[in-house]
């Protein structure tokens, strides 16, 4: 059983920053693509950002590119993703996910590759963030 844990989040201003933080435990995803999920009360899950193993390539989708940015300490067994010029819309729970396949990196999506959420087979439990206007 993989277990993920975020943690950072919170409250933040529109136009603010804020930093989600991923560790991984009793399993190492060092091996695995990662990405940075989140989901809001009546909409589907959706995957914004996602790194590769080795942490060479990253993907965005278009509503995150050029403000979040996602990394990987693979020593630490840690993934982050740094959240900057937040937007209202960006209020979400957000939920780092693992995939222990990598099939995600060799699949596009509507959003890109790397983004299809059904290909993440472990989902950490999430963290909260309320961007306020």
């Amino acid at each position: 059983q993989v277990q993920l844990v975020e943690s950072g989040g919170g409250w933040g201003q529109a136009g603010g920053a804020l930093r989600v933080a991923c560790a991984t435990a009793e399993r190492t995803c060092r091996n695995d693509a990662m990405g940075g999920g989140r989901q809001t009360p009546g909409k589907e899950r959706e995957v914004g950002a996602a790194i590769s193993w080795s942490g060479s390539n990253t993907y965005y989708a278009d509503s995150v590119k050029g403000r979040f940015t996602i990394s990987r300490d693979n020593a630490k067994n840690t993934v982050y993703l740094q959240m900057n010029s937040l937007k209202p819309e960006d209020t979400a729970v957000y939920r780092c996910a693992a995939d222990s396949y990598r099939a995600s990196e060799f699949n596009r999506g509507p959003y890109g590759l790397g983004l299809i959420p059904d290909l993440y087979d472990y989902w950490g439990q999430g963290t909260q963030v309320t961007v306020s206007s």
